[in-house]
């Protein structure tokens, strides 16, 4: 299992680490190319969101 190694204080990342963890592990588990390629494209996605969070709460500040 993937260990976090960020901690964050709000509900909204909290649900991200949780799904990007759960990506990493169907990742981990995939049996094919194919099976990982998806799951990388998903966590590309996640990613994107993430950064864009990031970027709305500094320009909050």
């Amino acid at each position: 299992m993937l260990t976090r190694i960020i901690v964050s204080s709000t509900d909204s990342s909290t649900a991200v680490d949780d799904e990007v963890c759960q990506l990493y592990e169907r990742y981990q588990a995939a049996e094919s190319d194919a099976e990982r390629r998806e799951i990388a494209l998903e966590m590309g996605k996640l990613d994107g969101r993430r950064h864009a969070e990031i970027y709305a709460a500094l320009e909050d500040e």
